[in-house]
């Protein structure tokens, strides 16, 4: 039996990513009698099921699945091409050396995100260098990596973080300048726009996770990229399929990794897709409650907003405050699961410490959000009187 397999002795309960709408749905409304509302929340649902036990008659890797997927996807974003991997570190690195992006090549990306985002350039061969964010924002600032672009500089990977959208007008006109390509990390960011472009369509490609804590999901991890770029596309579909020469089994024309998207996972993401934009619009909503309820409050800094014509989508929503810790407890101590994304800056990760020598003080932007950002609950059914609890125990926690 594997590990989620419940024997008659243990209790009914699942953990968070397991649960299906109903278990929420208690969850929530319980939650102040010893259950916990967790932080993040997948839906799983009786389509999706029905969609992965379909998929199991198709080709199991690169079913008729994978195929519509991809197509669906490249449609939904605004691209020409879509090209699935087996997670966004994958996407990544597979944007990265189909754009030819290698050994001697630097990309200059943002220390304050997940580890993910900069080990996709080491994967490719490349040097991440690092510029630090906007002086009163989370992403990457566009001056600061000006500064650093250089003979050697192939590609800037901004990340649209939390779900909040770059300055991608910015990026965009130092590319144009530059001749510097952008890659968008946009795994955070599925259906974010920017001034009515969807993410993914607006740099030469952009990459997506599915990981289950995403705004979607696949059931599993999985990756895509997104590019109007149809030699990157041709490119990224190779090195993702053993270096495979197209319509070839045994022909390789370059090195390549097993890095799919497999279909019973593609299928998920099928529907999923359709659900997306609903489940966007309910993560707005949710925002836009949290914002009520904490407009004015002392001792903490609400998310950026979007500036006219730009649509975030509250992957997370993040707050911040010098009292991190004594906010987190309380709310812990109250049936409330916080995260904190994330306590590290990149560039102090032993790896980055150990390879380029950096220091504490070396992005000061950065390591200030890394001691005071706080993740509070955001799922597409999570109620919004659970919100007013979770803001009158933050600002309760304040008080004290």
């Amino acid at each position: 039996s594997g590990p989620h397999t419940r024997t008659a002795k243990q209790p009914m309960t699942e953990p968070a990513h397991m649960q299906t709408p109903m278990q929420i749905h208690n969850d929530e409304r319980s939650a102040h009698h010893g259950k916990k509302t967790p932080l993040a929340l997948p839906i799983i649902d009786e389509e999706m099921k029905a969609a992965a036990l379909a998929a199991l008659d198709e080709k199991l890797v690169m079913g008729e699945s994978v195929i519509k997927f991809e197509e669906e996807f490249a449609r939904y974003s605004g691209a020409k091409y879509a090209v699935s991997t087996n997670s966004g570190t994958s996407a990544l690195s597979t944007a990265l050396q189909a754009l030819g992006i290698g050994a001697g090549s630097e990309v200059i990306t943002t220390p304050f995100s997940f580890i993910a985002t900069s080990n996709s350039v080491l994967h490719a061969g490349a040097e991440p260098v690092f510029a630090d964010v906007e002086e009163s924002g989370i992403n990457l600032s566009s001056s600061k990596s000006r500064t650093k672009i250089n003979s050697k500089t192939r590609a800037i990977m901004p990340v649209h973080l939390y779900g909040h959208l770059a300055a991608m007008d910015e990026f965009t006109k130092i590319s144009q300048e530059s001749g510097v390509k952008i890659i968008e990390d946009a795994c955070q960011a599925h259906g974010a726009s920017f001034a009515g472009k969807r993410v993914g369509s607006i740099g030469e490609a952009g990459c997506f996770s599915f990981y289950p804590a995403k705004n979607m999901t696949v059931g599993g991890d999985g990756g895509m990229i997104t590019t109007n770029n149809e030699e990157l596309a041709e490119a990224a579909r190779s090195i993702r399929d053993c270096g495979r020469d197209k319509g070839s089994k045994y022909h390789m024309g370059r090195v390549g990794y097993t890095s799919r998207l497999n279909t019973v996972n593609a299928a998920i993401g099928r529907v999923q897709l359709k659900k997306l934009d609903g489940w966007n619009d309910a993560r707005r909503r949710l925002a836009s409650k949290y914002r009520h309820e904490l407009e004015g409050v002392q001792g903490i800094r609400l998310p950026p907003s979007d500036k006219p014509g730009n649509s975030s989508v509250y992957h997370l929503f993040v707050i911040r405050t010098k009292l991190r810790d004594k906010v987190k407890n309380h709310l812990e101590n109250n049936g409330v699961e916080t995260g904190v994304h994330y306590p590290v800056p990149i560039h102090l990760q032993v790896p980055y410490k150990q390879s380029y020598g950096y220091t504490e003080g070396t992005f000061p932007l950065s390591e200030a959000l890394s001691n005071e950002v706080l993740s509070l609950p955001m799922y597409p059914t999570l109620a919004e009187a659970e919100v007013v609890r979770i803001c009158n125990l933050l600002k309760d926690s304040l008080k004290h």
